[in-house]
């Protein structure tokens, strides 16, 4: 069994739907205290009031903008008052806009690298001193498979943002560790979320049959994964990218897949 982490302080950014939403939930089941941030107030609310009903934990929420310095301040002192002290940061706020990069603006690239590595490395920096007075600080990064492993057309400026987060990743990981914080990351496949119902069933059954498994992971497994890195049995783990995507990496072809 792991050592609980019930009453511990996590922030998720990013958490009012998809895969942060998902971390949240499954923090908030293990009986953390758990704050969401994200922009819509709406969103905010309602995913509040969801989590509210899993555990036995507090559960709260900030609005704000990672890319900004001094909202992920505010958003670091909006949690100490709350919870008392920050153990926990989900670094999980992220976009993903398509664009090829012949028709790509500078602003489509900066807007993408000022949330997915920015406001990491900001949320970061904003956590560090309750992090450190933890004793016991974890830093989770969101990256995914798409730029440290595979790419996909349109997705140039988002793949060179989650392969940063792992650059990131590994030096923050030896500059912490004196501080007894632990930074990894974890990468995501194909993962279902609110917005695949809109892309219709086709859409769905040919991302299926790219996955060893046959199936799409749940928001829950990538949860999962953070928070095994959040446990007492995880601390002497650091700089490390746990892939979670049912084997889609495996295959050297379509072949591979054919061929089961």
């Amino acid at each position: 069994m792991f050592t609980s982490v019930a009453g511990r302080s996590v922030i998720v950014t990013g958490a009012t739907k998809g895969i942060g939403k998902g971390i949240a939930s499954v923090f908030a089941r293990a009986g953390a205290n758990v704050m969401v941030t994200g922009r819509n107030a709406e969103d905010a609310a309602r995913t509040v009031a969801e989590l509210d009903a899993l555990g036995a934990g507090a559960v709260t929420s900030f609005l704000g903008n990672v890319s900004s310095k001094a909202s992920c301040e505010a958003m670091a002192a909006a949690a100490l008052e709350a919870f008392g002290g920050i153990d926990v940061l989900c670094a999980n706020a992220g976009i993903f806009p398509d664009s090829t990069l012949a028709d790509m603006s500078e602003e489509d690239f900066d807007l993408v690298y000022a949330t997915n590595v920015k406001g990491g490395m900001l949320s970061v920096q904003a956590c560090l001193p309750a992090l450190t007075a933890s004793g016991r600080g974890r830093v989770i990064l969101t990256s995914s498979i798409t730029g440290p492993i595979t790419g996909y057309p349109g997705w140039s400026h988002y793949g060179a943002s989650k392969a940063a987060q792992l650059g990131f990743m590994r030096t923050a990981a030896i500059e912490l560790a004196p501080r007894g914080i632990t930074v990894n990351a974890v990468l995501p496949g194909n993962i279902a979320t609110e917005g695949l119902a809109d892309l219709g069933p086709e859409y769905r059954r040919a991302m299926e049959m790219s996955i060893p498994q046959r199936r799409l992971g749940e928001v829950s497994d990538i949860g999962n994964a953070a928070l095994f890195f959040a446990t007492d049995e995880a601390a002497y783990i650091t700089g490390q990218a746990l892939v979670v995507d049912g084997g889609q990496i495996l295959p050297e072809s379509l072949a591979a897949l054919e061929a089961m």
